[in-house]
């Protein structure tokens, strides 16, 4: 009898053993399967947390800094410049190459006296604003180092369109001697440089009053702007009505004069504005079509699947007697 009992109590212990077994089993493959079905919702809302998030360090990085990088901060400039509607600016406007042309005239017998372009070479100026014949006259007109000979001095030769344009000025030591301490800025790339580009460029050139406003404190050497830093600016106003005499017969105002010089430094710190523009058009229509025929293959080629139709065929009942 208690071994019988004692078989009993094992048999029932193996039994709720293995209950518990298949219960536990039943319970992970309901877990399992409730994770997997919301296996799809996490990654949904996953995707869309880093892409609201995304989107907001883009926002907010615009908000802080504008649609352009620029070298200084509004609160590190003077007065904010005008906005003016600059024509090159638009998606679908290049350079007026007029303009160019006489703001590189109004460089030359400017502001090359003072400030360079050490990163235009005469070969960029070909097609934009001078002839080959010309680019290589006004490269002539200069004398640059060439190789060292045999006996290893180095002579002079005229200049060639692979040449950049030169500096006034030997070193900066020599610039600063010339002009009171002062170092004047390289003006290659002064429009990407400055906050508000153009617009300040213009404002700083044609923004020279007659006389300081009352009160105004200016140190001594230095000339009152109130759209340069500290309205406290070395240059004194260099462009005056009919200064130059364009080529063209336009006008020389000193509004004319500030604007073509201020196109021709904007071409000089991108001088592939316009192949940019053109290219991205092109972009933008070889996308277009190619996009279009992809919509049209994805449909071709879906539509058997997209179209077919799923019908249910329910088996034959056999329970029913058979008539014979």
């Amino acid at each position: 009898m208690l071994a019988r009992s004692c078989l009993r109590s094992t048999r029932a212990f193996a039994g709720l053993r293995n209950g518990a077994v298949q219960i536990s089993k039943r319970a992970a493959s309901s877990s399992s399967s409730g994770s997997t079905a919301e296996l799809p919702l996490r990654l949904n809302i996953a995707a869309a947390a880093s892409t609201a998030l995304a989107a907001g360090s883009i926002a907010w990085y615009y908000h802080l800094y504008g649609p352009t990088a620029d070298a200084a901060t509004p609160a590190e400039e003077g007065l904010h410049p005008t906005h003016y509607p600059w024509v090159h600016q638009q998606w679908f406007k290049t350079f007026d190459h007029q303009a160019l042309r006489r703001g590189f005239q109004v460089y030359r017998e400017v502001c090359s006296s003072c400030h360079s372009l050490s990163r235009v070479p005469y070969r960029a100026l070909v097609g934009s604003i001078l002839t080959v014949d010309e680019a290589k006259a006004l490269a002539e007109e200069n004398e640059y180092d060439s190789e060292p000979n045999e006996q290893g001095e180095i002579e002079k030769r005229p200049g060639k369109l692979s040449d950049y344009l030169p500096a006034p000025y030997k070193n900066d030591e020599a610039a600063r001697f010339a002009n009171n301490g002062a170092l004047p800025p390289d003006l290659s790339l002064m429009v990407k440089a400055r906050h508000g580009g153009c617009d300040y460029i213009f404002s700083l050139l044609t923004g020279y009053p007659d006389e300081p406003p009352a009160g105004a404190q200016v140190g001594a050497g230095l000339n009152f702007n109130p759209y340069f830093p500290g309205t406290g600016i070395a240059m004194a106003r260099v462009l005056y009505d009919g200064l130059v005499e364009y080529e063209d017969g336009t006008p020389a105002s000193t509004s004319q004069m500030a604007k073509d010089v201020t196109e021709f430094l904007n071409w000089a710190a991108e001088p592939e504005m316009d192949d940019r523009k053109r290219m991205g058009m092109k972009v933008l229509v070889v996308t277009s079509v190619l996009f279009a025929v992809s919509v049209w293959v994805k449909r071709y080629k879906w539509a058997w699947l997209k179209s077919r139709q799923v019908k249910y065929d329910p088996p034959k009942d056999t329970s029913a007697p058979r008539r014979y």
